[in-house]
């Protein structure tokens, strides 16, 4: 018999795979037997949503090679578009209503994604970052001035001021700059879990495809890419949308687990954590991506943590710049590539 012969990536990606249904497993049954406690179950939703959104940015980040700083708002769209949907879905069974409001804010996301990339893809670097994070602070204005209200009749909006009138049995579900409240929260651990296991399989299957082959081409040199006929806005176009589609189904998994939301919760600091997940995790390493962004969501709400809150948007720039100053500086790098190449010459 042939035995089978996995190439590096490979194991990798399935070792990716164990680790995330290892985890799941191990929550499961330590849950089951009343080992968790109430403050550990209230983050597993949230720990969920924040690694499926570190994974999305790292397509946008660590695979595409374009640095966005707005992905909290395509997390705000997803949030806000799957809260009013799973508001108003006549749909009793609460899974298949989670799973048609992730769907539905999947697609609102993406459709911004595909009107803000359209135009912003056809800039680089730092003007990039400069104008994903001019998106999110307006996708923060329009949803703090938006109302959106359901009746018998269905669902109205107005913008900029309430003045929706409604028939019988009518109810505001989004009231501007006080967002959504009294949420019905559906979002379970199960969900999260196959949101980032689909995630997973995506990203997974699109790097290792011919469109996700012209992508990275991309990142390493646009010039060569453009040389040999590699459209760019097309795939540039695609790994945004996708980034940004995961992005929405992970703000509705986010928004379905708490009971308020608001748009000031998306905000610029939202977008500076996750984009610190994918920092810390690994630009392109997906299994960093989900250690940093769990560690990095249980460590706050520690005992030992919850006193320094303040600091921490302050230790997390600290550690960003540490870590961009290692990565970049060629002592250091090559201080590591001795240190193993010693190690493998001695096995």
């Amino acid at each position: 018999m042939k035995k089978l012969h996995l190439n590096k990536t490979s194991r990798v990606n399935f070792a990716t795979y164990g680790m995330v249904i290892l985890a799941f497993a191990v929550l499961q049954v330590m849950g089951n037997a009343g080992m968790l406690s109430s403050t550990v179950k209230g983050q597993l939703v949230p720990i969920c949503a924040y690694v499926a959104m570190a994974l999305s940015l790292n397509l946008t980040v660590g695979v595409l090679g374009e640095l966005s700083l707005g992905h909290g708002g395509f997390m705000s769209v997803g949030a806000f578009a799957g809260a009013v949907a799973a508001a108003a879905l006549p749909i009793e069974n609460t899974s298949l209503r989670l799973a048609a409001a992730m769907a539905i804010g999947a697609l609102f996301a993406a459709v911004v994604g595909v009107l803000v990339g359209i135009p912003v893809l056809r800039l680089n670097g730092d003007y990039l970052a400069i104008v994903t994070l001019a998106f999110g602070q307006i996708i923060k204005s329009i949803v703090e001035n938006l109302y959106i209200g359901v009746d018998v009749r269905g669902l109205h909006a107005s913008f900029l001021n309430n003045r929706i009138t409604f028939a019988e049995e009518g109810r505001m579900i989004l009231n501007g700059p006080m967002g959504i409240n009294g949420i019905q929260k559906i979002s379970s651990f199960t969900a999260g879990f196959i949101l980032v296991m689909l995630i997973l399989a995506v990203i997974f299957n699109l790097v290792g495809s011919r469109a996700g082959r012209a992508i990275m081409a991309l990142r390493d040199n646009r010039i060569a890419a453009e040389s040999v006929g590699i459209p760019v806005t097309k795939y540039k176009l695609m790994a945004f949308v996708i980034s940004a589609a995961m992005a929405g189904a992970a703000g509705t998994l986010f928004a379905l687990g708490q009971n308020t939301i608001a748009a000031n919760k998306f905000d610029f600091n939202t977008s500076i954590l996750i984009l610190v997940f994918v920092v810390l995790g690994g630009q392109g390493k997906m299994w960093g991506s989900i250690l940093a962004a769990t560690f990095l969501t249980v460590l706050p709400e520690t005992p030992a943590m919850r006193g320094l809150a303040d600091y921490r948007m302050l230790a997390y720039a600290a550690v960003m710049i540490l870590v961009m100053l290692a990565t970049n500086s060629p002592a250091i790098q090559d201080f590591f590539s001795t240190h193993f190449r010693k190690k493998a010459k001695k096995k």
